[in-house]
Protein backbone atom coordinates (compact mmCIF):
# COMPACT_ATOMS: atom_id res chain seq x y z
CA UNK A 1 0.00 0.00 0.00
CA UNK A 2 2.74 2.67 1.01
CA UNK A 3 4.54 1.45 -2.32
CA UNK A 4 1.40 2.83 -4.15
CA UNK A 5 0.97 5.76 -2.67
CA UNK A 6 4.89 6.85 -2.98
CA UNK A 7 4.58 5.54 -6.98
CA UNK A 8 0.51 7.99 -6.73
CA UNK A 9 2.74 10.56 -5.30
CA UNK A 10 5.51 10.74 -7.57
CA UNK A 11 3.35 10.81 -10.76
CA UNK A 12 1.17 13.64 -9.32
CA UNK A 13 4.56 15.57 -8.83
CA UNK A 14 5.68 14.90 -12.11
CA UNK A 15 2.69 16.41 -13.99
CA UNK A 16 2.36 19.20 -11.84
CA UNK A 17 5.06 21.43 -13.89
CA UNK A 18 7.21 21.52 -10.80
CA UNK A 19 10.79 21.89 -11.98
CA UNK A 20 13.82 21.84 -9.02
CA UNK A 21 15.79 24.42 -9.03
CA UNK A 22 19.36 22.10 -8.16
CA UNK A 23 17.83 19.88 -11.58
CA UNK A 24 20.16 20.14 -14.30
CA UNK A 25 21.58 23.66 -13.16
CA UNK A 26 25.00 24.60 -14.54
CA UNK A 27 26.82 26.26 -10.99
CA UNK A 28 29.58 27.38 -13.35
CA UNK A 29 30.75 29.70 -10.01
CA UNK A 30 34.30 31.07 -9.04
CA UNK A 31 34.69 31.49 -5.58
CA UNK A 32 37.37 34.14 -5.20
CA UNK A 33 39.93 33.94 -2.32
CA UNK A 34 38.38 35.09 1.71
CA UNK A 35 40.82 36.07 3.39
CA UNK A 36 41.50 34.24 6.67
CA UNK A 37 41.27 30.92 8.19
CA UNK A 38 37.49 31.53 8.55
CA UNK A 39 37.54 32.31 4.70
CA UNK A 40 39.60 29.68 3.38
CA UNK A 41 36.80 27.37 5.46
CA UNK A 42 33.90 29.40 3.76
CA UNK A 43 35.08 28.75 0.07
CA UNK A 44 35.77 25.21 0.88
CA UNK A 45 32.35 24.98 2.00
CA UNK A 46 30.72 27.19 -0.96
CA UNK A 47 32.99 24.58 -3.44
CA UNK A 48 30.98 21.88 -1.69
CA UNK A 49 27.61 23.45 -2.35
CA UNK A 50 28.81 24.67 -5.96
CA UNK A 51 29.40 21.14 -6.88
CA UNK A 52 33.36 21.72 -6.79
CA UNK A 53 36.24 24.05 -7.27
CA UNK A 54 36.11 26.29 -10.06
CA UNK A 55 38.41 28.28 -12.32
CA UNK A 56 38.57 31.73 -12.91
CA UNK A 57 37.18 31.54 -16.37
CA UNK A 58 33.90 30.22 -14.87
CA UNK A 59 30.69 31.67 -16.50
CA UNK A 60 30.05 33.50 -12.64
CA UNK A 61 32.25 35.33 -9.66
CA UNK A 62 30.98 35.16 -6.40
CA UNK A 63 33.22 37.67 -4.03
CA UNK A 64 32.77 37.29 -0.50
CA UNK A 65 34.03 39.52 2.47
CA UNK A 66 33.48 37.59 5.63
CA UNK A 67 34.43 39.93 8.63
CA UNK A 68 36.04 38.26 11.99
CA UNK A 69 33.94 36.17 14.30
CA UNK A 70 32.33 38.12 17.28
CA UNK A 71 31.31 36.40 20.62
CA UNK A 72 29.33 37.83 23.48
CA UNK A 73 28.21 36.39 26.59
CA UNK A 74 24.66 35.02 26.96
CA UNK A 75 24.58 33.44 30.34
CA UNK A 76 25.94 34.00 33.97
CA UNK A 77 26.34 32.19 37.01
CA UNK A 78 25.91 33.26 40.64
CA UNK A 79 29.23 34.29 40.75
CA UNK A 80 29.09 36.06 37.51
CA UNK A 81 31.24 33.96 35.50
CA UNK A 82 30.10 33.35 31.82
CA UNK A 83 28.52 29.84 31.17
CA UNK A 84 27.33 30.66 27.65
CA UNK A 85 28.51 32.52 25.04
CA UNK A 86 27.44 33.07 21.64
CA UNK A 87 29.98 33.68 17.94
CA UNK A 88 28.26 35.58 15.13
CA UNK A 89 29.85 35.90 11.56
CA UNK A 90 28.81 38.09 8.96
CA UNK A 91 29.43 38.35 5.03
CA UNK A 92 28.58 40.31 2.92
CA UNK A 93 28.59 38.99 -1.04
CA UNK A 94 28.32 40.19 -4.60
CA UNK A 95 27.65 37.98 -7.51
CA UNK A 96 29.09 38.50 -11.08
CA UNK A 97 28.57 37.69 -14.82
CA UNK A 98 31.46 39.35 -17.64
CA UNK A 99 31.98 41.61 -14.96
CA UNK A 100 28.25 42.84 -14.37
CA UNK A 101 27.14 42.63 -10.69
CA UNK A 102 24.01 40.55 -10.75
CA UNK A 103 23.03 40.07 -7.12
CA UNK A 104 24.63 41.37 -3.49
CA UNK A 105 23.80 40.87 -0.04
CA UNK A 106 24.79 40.24 3.49
CA UNK A 107 24.16 37.46 5.92
CA UNK A 108 25.15 37.02 9.60
CA UNK A 109 25.01 33.92 10.99
CA UNK A 110 25.13 33.25 15.52
CA UNK A 111 25.79 29.97 16.92
CA UNK A 112 26.06 29.46 20.76
CA UNK A 113 28.17 27.11 22.79
CA UNK A 114 29.19 26.59 26.31
CA UNK A 115 31.72 28.43 28.29
CA UNK A 116 33.41 26.19 30.31
CA UNK A 117 36.40 26.49 32.65
CA UNK A 118 38.90 24.43 30.99
CA UNK A 119 40.70 26.12 28.20
CA UNK A 120 40.96 23.41 25.90
CA UNK A 121 37.68 22.11 25.86
CA UNK A 122 36.29 25.95 26.10
CA UNK A 123 38.42 26.29 22.58
CA UNK A 124 36.87 23.35 21.22
CA UNK A 125 33.42 24.67 21.87
CA UNK A 126 34.42 27.99 20.26
CA UNK A 127 35.99 26.43 16.98
CA UNK A 128 32.63 23.81 16.98
CA UNK A 129 30.53 26.88 17.13
CA UNK A 130 32.70 28.37 14.73
CA UNK A 131 32.59 25.59 12.02
CA UNK A 132 28.92 25.34 12.32
CA UNK A 133 28.66 28.73 11.71
CA UNK A 134 30.58 28.76 8.52
CA UNK A 135 27.96 26.16 7.31
CA UNK A 136 25.43 27.80 7.70
CA UNK A 137 26.38 30.65 6.09
CA UNK A 138 27.91 28.65 2.64
CA UNK A 139 24.43 26.81 2.89
CA UNK A 140 22.43 30.92 2.57
CA UNK A 141 25.02 32.05 0.52
CA UNK A 142 25.24 28.96 -2.18
CA UNK A 143 21.62 28.98 -1.81
CA UNK A 144 20.62 33.02 -2.87
CA UNK A 145 23.65 32.80 -5.26
CA UNK A 146 22.37 29.60 -7.14
CA UNK A 147 19.16 31.17 -7.40
CA UNK A 148 19.96 34.43 -8.65
CA UNK A 149 22.00 32.42 -11.38
CA UNK A 150 18.86 30.59 -12.43
CA UNK A 151 16.94 33.43 -12.48
CA UNK A 152 19.66 35.66 -14.73
CA UNK A 153 19.41 32.25 -16.61
CA UNK A 154 15.57 32.12 -16.97
CA UNK A 155 15.59 35.93 -18.47
CA UNK A 156 18.22 35.89 -20.76
CA UNK A 157 15.92 32.07 -22.10
CA UNK A 158 12.87 34.92 -22.63
CA UNK A 159 12.16 35.57 -26.48
CA UNK A 160 12.00 39.39 -26.84
CA UNK A 161 8.03 40.53 -27.83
Amino acid sequence: MKKILILLLMVIMSGCGFIPMFSNHDTDIYVTPISGINGIELRNALWAKFGGQRGQDAKYTLTVNLNNPVTQYKALDRTGGATWQEVSLKASYTLSVDGKDIASGSERVAESYPFVQFMVASNASYNSAVQNAITVLAEKISTRAIAETYRYNKKLDVPAQ
